[in-house]
């Protein structure tokens, strides 16, 4: 039986937080060990460029992301680990791509209907101020990086599951012109994936600057944590830990058993400072090993560089072939041999 493929994406424009690892980097680990499925894994580099023009930044991005997920034990021996840059073909499918994409299609891609709405509503009210061509065509972008493998699966947050259906409408629409070579891929929506507040009890996000870096150092942990946003109810007066930042963190890291526990202690009137102690200390004791695995690969590029080569001579042992196929399908190849 063959392997269901599953990709997935991280774009590099940002330091690894609590939130991504939650609701995305610690399921998509524990799927990398399971031999019934073929994963795949990037860092979306090129993605990178459409919303970030600081060099240093995007790699400085790229380094911490892979030692983020091979200190927390992805399993490249299963999984394909690579750099969306080092895959070539994925551009050249891009363009392929292009060329079926319907100008239409892209007109209703949210980011971009969004960035129009806001300009509207500035003055001088230009639609098209500061938008590129990469935000208005990255959707092209992200169907090459899902198709070029014929992903059956691609795990994604609610706000995603649009892209995987441009993908789908792009693939259909170049298999009615060329021959069926594209799967459609299916849209994968993990309703137990955490979604987690950040410092100011909105999303934790980088674009709200509201994140807890996901390997701070403990000392840096425990201030950023006491930092968290709470109401004014003092120690012994009963809480609700629903829609608590401190709990929905904690939930995130704790079992049903010491879920239950701290619900209780919130209905006792647990105060905020020791609730923060609480969640610190279980945090801590979760990434504490993966951190000291990660400072060691910070200081070891050359051994992340090794394992993205090796991941990348994976993936374009697929690409490769393929791309040629594609190649002939659009009629563009040699005229003899």
């Amino acid at each position: 039986m063959s392997k269901s493929i599953v990709l997935t994406g991280i774009t590099t424009t940002g330091t690894p937080h609590l939130g991504n690892y939650a609701g995305a980097i610690r399921p998509a680990i524990n799927a990398s060990k399971d031999e019934q499925v073929r994963p795949f894994y990037f860092l979306a580099d090129y993605h990178a460029l459409i919303k970030c023009n600081e060099p240093a930044r995007v790699k400085q991005s790229s380094l911490e992301i892979a030692a983020t997920w091979l200190a927390l034990g992805l399993d490249t021996s299963n999984a394909v680990f690579y750099r969306q840059s080092d895959v070539p073909e994925i551009l050249e499918l891009t363009w392929m791509l292009t060329c079926v994409t319907a100008k239409g299609l892209m007109n209703r891609a949210h980011a971009y209907k969004a960035a129009v709405a806001e300009n509207e509503e500035t003055e001088g009210n230009d639609p098209d101020k500061g938008i590129t061509m990469g935000l208005f065509s990255y959707p092209i972008l992200m169907a090459a990086d899902i198709l070029m493998f014929n992903a059956n699966k691609v795990p994604v947050g609610k706000d995603q599951i649009q892209h995987i259906e441009m993908a789908r409408d792009i693939a259909s629409r170049f298999n009615h012109i060329y021959g069926e070579h594209f799967v459609l891929p299916e849209a994968v929506l993990d309703d137990n994936a955490a979604t987690l507040l950040g410092l100011d009890g909105r999303k934790m996000s980088k674009s709200y600057n509201n994140t807890i870096p996901l390997f701070e150092p403990e000392k840096k942990l425990r201030k950023l944590i006491n930092k968290i946003k709470t109401n004014s109810l003092e120690p012994g007066e009963p809480k609700d830990p629903e829609g608590c930042t401190l709990f929905g963190i904690y939930q995130a890291f704790a079992n049903q058993h010491e879920q239950d526990a701290i619900r209780q202690r919130y209905a006792a009137g647990i105060g905020w400072g020791e609730m923060k102690q609480v969640l610190f200390e279980k945090i801590n004791d979760e990434i504490a090993p993966a951190r000291e695995r990660y400072e060691a690969l910070m200081e070891a590029p050359a051994h992340i560089e090794q394992q993205l080569q090796e991941g990348a001579e994976k993936a374009r042992a697929i690409t490769r072939p393929f791309i040629n196929t594609l190649r002939e399908a659009v009629g563009i190849s040699r005229l003899a041999i």
